[in-house]
């Protein structure tokens, strides 16, 4: 009942901006030209695995392309995904899960470029207990109340494959959304058992006492790829150049924030309200180009077993 809810209130907010939207962008279709450069906005969310787009744009990168580029700030995969196929976005950032989630009720997304991947072990995100708690490993998760950000998505997907390979029963989590920012409180007085955070919240609680179970991207795959950068098939097919042009800029970025991340961290005090001092202590992401198509195509089986999806996704379709 609640998934079936989920999808009705997805597909009613992409009709309502599609009803409010003044159309797909004039992004145009022909190449764009440093004398001429074509104007682009991107929904990105403004946490750190989105750095290399906004180092980016302030390299150049961008407009050596021809592209005129407006990051607009979003919420999520609630608003992008929407966004995106109403025309209000050229390409838009999200995670994984989501865009599978969105082209099995016929969305049609494309992935044109990755955004960021798991770091390892430690990693940017993890499941936390409280200091005095019973739990020591992903299997004791079973038959706990364990928080996540969005459900039937890839924190309960990835964290259900960990405990399942540790010998617990996935099948008796229960699992209930608390937003990042409140989930170390939500441990600390005992409203769930466990809790999905990611940075930097998950600095501040293990700082705070709490103790990791699992570090579910990588105890996933060490090789995971978590977010992407995507846009609708009808751009990916109708304008070729403009992909071309994006691809090209935002690989470049991904790149350079990888091999430098003293300007990640600087750069993401320019859109977050975070400080250096917080930034020094963080685990970043990986800024990987290529894709992990074998993890992905993990990712995507273990969606549909846990019924997320309706079958496994076909990567040739979710991936250029």
């Amino acid at each position: 009942m609640k998934k079936s809810l989920m999808i009705g209130l997805a597909a009613a907010s992409v009709l309502a901006l599609a009803a409010c939207s003044s159309g797909t962008p004039d992004a145009g279709g022909d190449a764009p030209s440093t004398a001429e450069p074509t104007a682009i906005t991107v929904g990105v969310i403004p946490i750190v695995d989105t750095a290399p787009i906004w180092l980016g744009v302030e390299k150049g990168f961008f407009s050596d392309e021809g592209l005129d580029v407006t990051v607009q700030p979003t919420t999520g995969g609630a608003a992008s995904v929407p966004g995106v196929v109403a025309g209000s976005y050229d390409f838009a950032f999200g995670n994984y899960v989501s865009g599978m989630v969105a082209n099995d009720k016929g969305l049609g997304l494309k992935y044109v470029t990755n955004g960021n991947s798991t770091a390892g072990n430690p990693d940017f995100g993890a499941v936390i207990v409280a200091a005095d708690s019973d739990i020591e490993s992903p299997a004791d998760l079973a038959g706990k109340t364990v928080s996540v950000n969005n459900l039937s998505n890839i924190g309960d997907t990835t964290i259900r494959t960990v405990v399942d390979n540790d010998g617990g029963d996935s099948s008796t989590i229960n699992f209930v959304e608390v937003a990042f920012p409140d989930a170390e409180a939500a441990v600390t007085n005992k409203q769930v058992d466990a809790a999905w955070i990611l940075a930097p919240f998950l600095d501040s609680a293990v700082a705070n006492g709490a103790r990791v179970i699992t570090y579910n991207f990588s105890d996933f795959d060490p090789g995971l790829d978590v977010s992407g950068y995507f846009t609708t098939l009808k751009t990916f097919e109708g304008k070729p150049e403009l992909v071309k042009a994006f691809q090209t800029a935002m690989n470049k970025s991904l790149e350079y924030a990888d091999t430098h991340p003293d300007e990640v961290k600087q750069i993401v005090t320019t859109y977050t309200k975070m400080t250096m001092d917080q930034l020094d202590a963080m685990v970043l992401p990986k800024f990987n180009v290529e894709f992990n198509r074998e993890a992905l195509t993990k990712l995507g089986k273990a969606a549909a077993d846990f019924g997320t999806l309706s079958a496994e996704p076909d990567l040739d379709t979710l991936l250029p």
